[in-house]
């Protein structure tokens, strides 16, 4: 079996509510969708969100790369992934997300192809069910604490509550509102999305000391080490993440050296594709540190499968999964990705275990055009 066709398709998915947060409001998904196809008619399919404050990538570079990409990878077996990602990276550097999108694809065929699913490709499971993390972030206070009220009564068991929006003092009264709404017991952190400075962020964790918050992810600027690191500091019981500063395993370790978190939030398209978030969750296991697996506000169920996948195998996954297929009114699946009483289950069906409905796809589509790249 040989690819035959690679096609990227830039779809742009309504949102149940606008996610508001730093430096950015989701109120629509914009995704590209990796459609692979070998030549005996077997398909796969991977996906990457537009992230250009975390990634870079906008819906026209990742069509563009997937395109670049195509001639390297034609007719090559899709079970060899490792030999894919080489591929890939002799003949374009970086490009996570379109990497990314193309490897969930060549795993979505491989496992098809196999009669395994992709957790099967990836490692030993480890795991059959996940905690996931709702995500509370509108800003306002009595929406948040509605939105947080609804979860709970829906069984959720942890929580991130969007911050980095309003001043320290005030996303700190918030935070503290849901935390006492929501009670013990519970998994609960709080993002900023680099949305603070490092006297913000101290003033906030000083603040949230002793409301009942587990952790505090991405309080300052992805590149500010020095300031991660003062706010690791602050005495207050809360241990510090790094989401959008970790793009490789040399991140991972660089934070680990300088006391700059003490977990991380790990994305296939930060990192270039699944397998490698299933190695970045093996070597914080290494270290010591805690893990969260998540998508991209707005990904589909084809990511999130992807996602769900990798949680299974790796060997810690204290911080939950964060999978973004709920918040959309519309998903490009024939039925969403399930959950049920804010978990999922292991998904075991061939591939990626999940049906794209072409119908779907053609009704939330966008024209993109092509250019070609250097």
């Amino acid at each position: 079996m040989h690819i035959k066709t690679i096609e990227p398709i830039a779809v742009s998915l309504p949102m149940l509510k606008p996610v508001i947060m730093a430096g950015e409001e989701v109120r629509r998904a914009d995704n590209v969708l990796v459609r692979i196809e070998a030549d005996n008619g077997l398909v796969g399919w991977g996906e990457a969100a537009s992230a250009p404050v975390m990634t870079g990538d906008t819906l026209e570079s990742i069509v563009s790369a997937v395109h670049y990409l195509e001639p390297a990878l034609r007719k090559h077996e899709p079970a060899d992934i490792a030999g894919a990602l080489a591929a890939m990276d002799g003949r374009m550097y970086g490009n996570h997300g379109a990497k990314a999108a193309i490897e969930i694809a060549l795993l979505d065929l491989a496992g098809r192809a196999a009669g395994k699913p992709v957790h099967a490709l990836l490692g030993e499971k480890k795991r059959s069910r996940l905690p996931l993390l709702a995500v509370v972030g509108g800003g306002d206070l009595e929406g948040d604490l509605h939105d947080a009220e609804k979860k709970k009564a829906a069984g959720f068991t942890a929580y991130k509550i969007k911050v980095g929006i309003d001043s320290a003092e005030n996303d700190a009264a918030r935070t503290r509102a849901i935390c006492r709404l929501l009670g013990s017991g519970l998994l609960i952190s709080s993002d900023a999305n680099q949305g603070f400075g490092t006297e913000q962020a101290v003033a906030y964790v000083r603040a949230v000391k002793g409301c009942g918050l587990d952790f505090f992810e991405q309080p300052v600027e992805a590149a500010d080490l020095s300031g991660m690191a003062t706010v690791a500091a602050v005495d207050a019981g809360i241990a510090i993440g790094a989401d959008e500063g970790i793009h490789s395993l040399a991140d991972i370790a660089r934070h680990h050296e300088r006391k700059a978190a003490r977990g991380v939030s790990l994305k296939a398209i930060k990192l270039g594709g699944v397998r490698a978030v299933v190695e970045a969750g093996r070597l914080c296991d290494r270290l010591g540190m805690s893990v969260n697996i998540s998508c991209k506000t707005g990904e589909s169920s084809i990511a999130c499968a992807a996602a769900l996948h990798a949680a299974c195998v790796i060997p810690n996954i204290a911080w939950g999964l964060t999978l973004t297929h709920i918040a959309l009114a519309e998903d490009v699946t024939a039925q969403p990705l399930a959950t049920a009483r804010g978990h999922a289950e292991a998904l075991d069906r061939p591939g990626l275990g999940i049906d794209v409905d072409d119908e779907h796809v053609r009704r939330h589509r966008v024209p993109i055009p092509t250019r070609n790249v250097a």
